[in-house]
Parts: C-alpha cells; sequence; structure tokens
C-alpha cells in the first residue's frame, strides 16, 4: 500500500482520540506525504500550560532550547512571569528542529465561555490540587457569611470548582 500525498490545503486526516494510527504510521512509514507544509513555514503556534515555569525547567533539563518566562508589560517584553500570575499572561518560546517557532502560554483559568461548563477537567493532580485550595480558601469566606459550618460544603466545591473553571460566577 502506497500513501497518497494531501491534496492542496487538505491535509491528511489527524487519528482521534481512541482510534488506531493509520496503517502507514503503525508499520513505521513516514508521515511527510500527509503534509502540504515546508518545514518552519509554522510561526507562533500556541501550546496552553497551567505552569509555564515547570513546563519551561523540564523542557531546558531535556536539552531543549527554550526561552526563558517573560510576560509583557506596557513597553513590550519583560523577563519573568506576570507578577500578578494572571491568566495569559505568562509565556515562553522555542524552535523545534523544523524551525517552527512554538508559544508557550501559561491559562490557569479561562476566560468566560471557553469552556463546556458540563465538561470540567483538569490537566494535572496539581491543577485539580491547586483548584481545591482555592475552593477551600473561597469556602472559608462563604462560611464566615452565613455564621456557621456548611454540612453540604462538597456541592458547594463542586460548583465553584466548575465555575472558577468555566469562567462563570462564582457561587456565593
Amino acid at each position: 500500500m502506497t500513501s497518497r500525498p494531501a491534496r492542496a490545503g487538505r491535509p491528511g486526516r489527524p487519528a482521534r482520540a481512541g482510534q488506531p494510527l493509520p496503517r502507514r504510521l503503525r508499520r513505521g512509514e513516514p508521515a511527510a506525504a500527509t503534509w502540504s507544509a515546508a518545514p518552519g513555514s509554522a510561526q507562533n503556534l500556541y501550546l496552553i500550560v497551567s505552569d509555564i515555569q515547570a513546563t519551561r525547567d523540564r523542557l531546558a533539563a531535556a536539552g531543549v532550547e527554550v526561552s526563558e518566562v517573560f510576560h509583557l508589560g506596557p513597553g513590550g517584553p519583560v523577563s519573568g512571569p506576570d507578577p500578578e500570575h494572571g491568566s495569559y499572561r505568562s509565556f515562553a518560546t522555542l524552535r523545534d528542529p523544523d524551525g517552527n517557532s512554538w508559544l508557550f502560554q501559561e491559562v490557569t483559568t479561562r476566560l468566560p465561555g471557553r469552556v463546556d461548563a458540563a465538561a470540567t477537567s483538569f490537566g494535572s493532580a496539581s491543577d485539580l490540587a491547586d483548584a481545591m485550595r482555592r475552593a477551600a480558601a473561597a469556602h472559608g469566606e462563604h462560611e464566615k457569611r452565613i455564621g456557621a459550618a456548611d454540612p453540604d460544603w462538597p456541592d458547594w466545591y463542586a460548583r465553584y470548582m466548575v465555575a472558577e473553571r468555566a469562567g462563570t460566577e462564582l457561587p456565593a
């Protein structure tokens, strides 16, 4: 079986989660026939991460040439993460061996409407633990407002964490 090159403007179909790889990839044949872009032609591709410094440190430890973490100040790029650690505000960059450029962006809380509230998920155990810590702090304030221990705290935590992740109104 031979691979058929992709038609212009129509790259090969990507594999979907849970589906087997195409036969040519399982046999170890090159996948280049499915791409029509020249090496180095993909620029400023975004990779969203939940902890920019940890991601940068892991890449550097693996020998990848990656920039220092930076954020955008009024006059342009400034060294170091965003001082407030705001979502969408800290970055790092790298070039892959083909010359494509990648921009890592830290996103810890999604903007409203960017996440399906019915499909909340966390990218890692540390993301979930951080969300639980934020919910615990907010729940402490909630209990102060109501003047008593909240026996339904698991439900309150769940509503808080889902709303925070989806960028919708947080419970009072």
